[in-house]
């Protein structure tokens, strides 16, 4: 969840692709729309085997507005590597 938040952060797109599962991925990432991400807090992480969800709270910026995206993601362990499934926004 960290490396994904950061890469939102950075705007790495190929890290975002990579860690995102085949199947739910969008087809373009477009992680550059003037938001700035500004902390990271997780509340939650239950792991059960190859599944797990994460529940976080991630603060932004974005013109003159500011605000918190709070979600509860799912991600499974594929080829080794936790990837992002879904998750609720609440």
């Amino acid at each position: 969840m960290r490396s994904r938040y950061t890469a939102f952060v950075v705007g790495d797109h190929a890290h975002l692709a990579r860690s995102w599962h085949p199947r739910t991925r969008p087809e373009h990432i477009d992680a550059d729309d003037g938001t700035v991400w500004t902390g990271l807090d997780i509340d939650d992480a239950v792991e059960d085997g190859d599944a797990a969800v994460v529940a976080f709270r991630a603060r932004w910026r974005h013109a003159d507005r500011a605000g918190e995206l709070v979600e509860r993601s799912r991600f499974v362990r594929r080829g080794g590597r936790w990837v992002y499934v879904d998750g609720d926004v609440t």
